[in-house]
């Protein structure tokens, strides 16, 4: 619990009675009696506001939790609460909101939440990481570049192999060496384009990231 009063609203009593990882329920209870909960004390409005919250982005709910996010923000900014359930709840939930960002497809709103929290703190490692990722995903994209340059290659191999089964080992049997060079040249370059893709791709986020801690 967040406060120390020893007396709480009958809403209050009821929704901290649910059981903390019952997400589902606490989600009903919320969204049933949200009339209710919001006129409540504003202390006992945020910390509800807060496992509301929580219980969205723990079932993945992240849409709704966008919904709400930005009042449990705005109210631990003007209450001044700075530590909820041991944890700096303003760089929680914007760190989830980051992440919902992300799960909805939103890359651009989730990296930048993540270079403002990165700012804030420039040691902190979980963003940095979550930051790169976004920039994988972001490249992904791109991809498919190099996929089609390996398939492309692949297809040539095996075109290739096709050619020594068919005419070179019963006709031009003298050729077979540099036909089964040629092959695996081809094999070969598709696995070049492969690595390369997957190279240039963490590559690239990883200074990104890096950027952005040291801008």
């Amino acid at each position: 619990m967040l406060f120390s009063s020893t007396h709480h609203s009958r809403i209050y009593r009821r929704f901290m009675a649910i059981e903390p990882n019952a997400y589902r329920e606490i989600i009903r209870f919320y969204e049933a009696q949200e009339e209710a909960i919001l006129h409540l004390d504003a202390d006992e409005c945020f910390e509800l506001m807060a496992l509301y919250a929580n219980a969205l982005f723990e079932v993945g709910n992240y849409r709704a939790y966008l919904q709400v996010v930005d009042m449990a923000i705005e109210a631990s900014i003007q209450q001044n609460i700075v530590t909820f359930q041991g944890t700096n709840i303003f760089r929680l939930l914007l760190f989830r909101k980051a992440a919902a960002f992300f799960h909805t497809g939103q890359l651009g709103q989730a990296e930048y939440i993540l270079k403002e929290l990165i700012k804030m703190d420039r040691h902190d490692a979980l963003s940095v990481t979550f930051l790169r990722k976004c920039y994988r995903e972001r490249l992904k994209k791109n991809m498919r570049i190099f996929r089609a340059l390996a398939v492309f290659f692949i297809l040539v191999a095996l075109m290739v192999s096709g050619i020594e089964v068919l005419f070179v080992r019963p006709f031009y049997a003298g050729f077979a060496q540099q036909i089964q060079a040629t092959r695996w040249l081809f094999l070969g370059l598709g696995s070049l384009s492969i690595l390369s893709g997957i190279t240039w791709q963490y590559g690239s986020a990883f200074w990104k990231a890096m950027k952005a801690v040291k801008s």
